[in-house]
C-alpha cells in the first residue's frame, strides 16, 4: 500500500468518519484519533475545540515517515460551530489521494460552501482551508508537512 492510499483510508476511518472515529481524550486533555493497517498506523492527536492545534503522523514499520500540523478556529458566529465542524467533515470525507491533506478543492452545498488551497505533494505541502456560510467566512484552517526522515 502506498502513503497515499493509507493517509485517505485513515481519515475515512478517523475525523471524517463523522461519528468521532474512535476519539479519546489523554490525561493531558489531548484529543487522539488513531488507525492501523498492516504496516501502517496513524495517530492524530489535536488540543482546543475552537480555536485547536493538533498534529497527524504516519509510521511505517515502527518509523515516523510523515507528518503533518494544523491551527483552526471558528470566525464567526454567523453559524453555530457545531454546523461548521459538521461540514466540514462532510467535506474532509472527500479526501482523494492526489491531495490527501485534507479535503477537495471546492465543496458547494445550499448555504456552505468549503475551499482548500494548498502546495505540493505529500512530501512537502502547505495549505489553507476555509469553510463560508452565506458567502461569509466562517471557519479557517492552516496546514503544512511532509516525508520526515
Amino acid at each position: 500500500m502506498r502513503l497515499e492510499q493509507f493517509l485517505v483510508k485513515a481519515k475515512l476511518h478517523t475525523y471524517a468518519s463523522g461519528d468521532g472515529g474512535g476519539e479519546r481524550i489523554l490525561e493531558d486533555g489531548c484529543k487522539e484519533l488513531d488507525f492501523q493497517e498492516g504496516e501502517f498506523k496513524y495517530r492524530d492527536r489535536y488540543f482546543g475545540g475552537n480555536p485547536f492545534v493538533g498534529e497527524e503522523v504516519v509510521w511505517q514499520g515502527g518509523q515516523a515517515i510523515w507528518a503533518m500540523n494544523y491551527y483552526g478556529t471558528v470566525l464567526a458566529q454567523t453559524a453555530p460551530p457545531a454546523q461548521v465542524y459538521q461540514f466540514l467533515q462532510k467535506a474532509l470525507g472527500q479526501v482523494k489521494e492526489d491531495r490527501p491533506f485534507r479535503g477537495p478543492a471546492c465543496l458547494q452545498e445550499g448555504d456552505w460552501e468549503y475551499v482548500d488551497e494548498s502546495q505540493g505533494t505529500v512530501e512537502c505541502f502547505l495549505g489553507v482551508e476555509r469553510i463560508l456560510y452565506k458567502g461569509q467566512a466562517v471557519y479557517r484552517l492552516e496546514y503544512h508537512g511532509g516525508i520526515v526522515k
